[in-house]
């Protein structure tokens, strides 16, 4: 079978060749309505750019990564699926990429794989520090998922991230507006990452608001966010007294929050009728567990699009390298069967 061309496209979509050749290296003179209209073309026809021609015209290969921790953890691949579909609009095609979470995994891949073949990186980073990232945006386009410790006037890489104090802080207070009083927290970090370090700090938050006191006891340590390890913490807290057992649980992930159900389950305890469970992450998963999990989401299409979009910005740019930014994306919390009972109608 031959090779689809711009020309194929061109006819396809009623344009020049040249207007096709703008679009597909990215051009910034071409309106979104006409850059549409031709990616709908050159997905229709299966194009595939030639990488190496585009990157002796242009220096850019049109290829970028998305590199994150666990693709077997829901909220990464869905993720995935959105950057996906956000780099197609703008002609580029991503390799996603899994680190386990391995720092010098992440270092590496943060570099665009020695910058050969990638013109940029979308990178979620666990382990690797801020500061070891700091000479790698200075020299070559990145931009970091999740979230950052330092303030604004030291930031040193372009930053799409949720406010995960605030997350945090409405999925307890609901608990607490439930009027449950003993409210447990799952995802307390031995790692001490930041993401268990803020979601820690807004559960806290929503405590004191409510007048409720941060008991340790209810706050066990996990290895990991995931079922397992909710599992475990959901045991050890089901195995407490009936006077310390907590009523509610605020899971720093829904993969912990999944596993704190099947505990709740083996224990014969009730959801939400003994105990009240939330979780965040706004998976698919916490759509379909049993009961429907109640759950903070982050906007996943807005994180990719403000990803994206940063990303490819800072690879058009030819000009001295505008400053770092934090992108916020929106949060809104799902309230299901976990914590308010009933039954959900699912599509």
């Amino acid at each position: 079978m031959a090779a689809v061309t711009l020309k194929d496209v061109a006819e396809r979509a009623g344009v020049s060749i040249k207007t096709v050749s703008n679009v597909v290296r990215d051009a910034p003179r071409v309106s979104d309505a006409t850059r549409e209209h031709v990616m709908r073309a050159v997905r229709e026809l299966g194009y595939r750019p030639n990488a190496s021609a585009r990157r002796l015209r242009t220096g850019r290969s049109g290829l970028i990564a998305l590199a994150v921790p666990d693709l077997a953890t829901p909220y990464f691949a869905e993720l995935a699926q959105h950057v996906r579909a956000q780099a197609a609009k703008l002609g580029l095609t991503v390799l996603i990429e899994e680190t386990l979470g391995d720092a010098k995994e992440e270092l590496r891949l943060a570099t665009g794989v020695g910058a050969a073949l990638l013109d940029g990186v979308i990178l979620s980073p666990l382990h690797a520090s801020l500061d070891q990232l700091a000479p790698v945006a200075s020299e070559f386009p990145l931009v970091l998922l999740g979230e950052r410790n330092y303030e604004r006037d030291r930031l040193t890489a372009d930053h799409v991230l949720i406010d995960n104090v605030a997350a945090a802080r409405e999925a307890t207070a609901h608990l607490a507006g439930l009027g449950r009083t003993r409210i447990a927290a799952i995802g307390v970090d031995r790692k001490a990452s930041a993401t268990s370090r803020q979601r820690l700090e807004g559960f806290q938050l929503a405590l004191h608001t409510a007048g409720l006191t941060y008991d340790p006891r209810l706050a066990p340590t996990v290895q990991d966010f995931d079922r397992h390890n909710g599992l475990l913490a959901m045991r050890t807290l089901a195995r407490l007294p009936a006077g310390v057992r907590p009523d509610a649980v605020f899971c720093f992930s829904d993969m912990l929050a999944v596993g704190a159900l099947r505990a709740l389950h083996e224990a014969g305890l009730s959801v939400p009728g003994d105990v009240a469970v939330a979780g965040i992450d706004g998976s698919d998963e916490a759509l379909y567990s049993t009961p429907s999990l109640t759950s903070v989401v982050p906007d996943r299409a807005a994180i990719a699009s403000l990803a994206v979009k940063c990303l490819a910005t800072r690879i058009r740019s030819e000009e001295d390298p505008a400053p770092f930014e934090v992108h916020t994306a929106p949060h809104w919390l799902e309230t299901r069967e976990s914590t308010v009972g009933g039954r959900l109608a699912l599509p």
